[in-house]
């Protein structure tokens, strides 16, 4: 699964994209805690980031995301 982090997310992560060997679908909640498992600032990003998966809002962190799934870390803008 690729996963493609945007603005501060990407800060956070140290990274714009990467590449996750996933064998089984997962839920949007456990893809976000592997992700921020060793990663403290990350994991606070991504607790109030909005996902994408496939384009798609994750409208609850219970859906689950594909093995092959392109998902989009967009944490809150500022500005208007």
């Amino acid at each position: 699964m690729r996963i493609r982090y945007f603005a501060g997310a990407a800060e956070a992560a140290g990274v714009t994209e990467e590449i996750i060997d996933a064998d089984f679908e997962v839920t949007v909640a456990e893809l976000v805690e592997q992700l921020g498992a060793e990663r403290e600032r990350l994991a606070k990003v991504l607790a109030v980031s909005t996902v994408l998966i496939d384009g798609q809002p994750a409208h609850q962190r219970t859906e689950y995301v594909g093995r092959n799934a392109q998902v989009d870390v967009l944490p809150p803008f500022a500005g208007g």
